[in-house]
C-alpha cells in the first residue's frame, strides 16, 4: 500500500478509535454503528452485539490468515491496515479509494447519524 492510501487508511482508524487506545473494540463499535435495523437483530435471530461483533470479525480475518493468534475481538492498526490492503488490491486509483474511504468513514464530517451495520 502506498503512503498515500495509507494515511487516508490511518485517519479512518483514528476516527474509529473513539477512546484513542490504538485497538478498536465493541465499545468503539457501539458508538459508530446502530445494529437495531441490522435484518437478523429485527428478525430475533442475532442480538445486537453479535452483529457488531461479526463486524469487528471482518477486519480481523484478513489478519489472522498471516497471523492465526491475532483473534481477539479487537482490531489494532495493523490489522486494519491490511484489511484495507486487501480491499485496496482492487482498486487501482488512488483517488477513487481515498473517496470510497472517505464516504465509508465520513472523514468530511459530514452531518451523518450513525451508520447502520448490515
Amino acid at each position: 500500500m502506498n503512503q498515500y492510501r495509507k494515511e487516508i487508511v490511518m485517519r479512518c482508524f483514528k476516527k474509529f478509535d473513539r477512546d484513542g487506545n490504538g485497538k478498536v473494540d465493541l465499545r468503539d463499535l457501539e458508538g459508530v454503528y446502530n445494529a437495531k435495523l441490522h435484518p437478523e437483530v429485527k428478525s430475533g435471530l442475532k442480538t445486537e452485539q453479535e452483529i457488531l461483533s461479526e463486524f469487528l470479525d471482518t477486519f480481523e480475518l484478513h489478519y489472522s490468515l498471516l497471523d492465526s493468534k491475532a483473534r481477539d475481538g479487537s482490531i489494532d492498526l495493523k490489522e486494519f491496515l491490511e484489511y484495507y490492503r486487501n480491499v485496496g488490491a482492487s482498486i487501482d486509483n488512488d483517488d477513487h479509494f481515498a473517496l470510497m474511504l472517505t464516504n465509508a468513514w465520513n472523514l468530511n464530517d459530514k452531518s451523518y447519524s450513525k451508520g447502520v451495520a448490515i
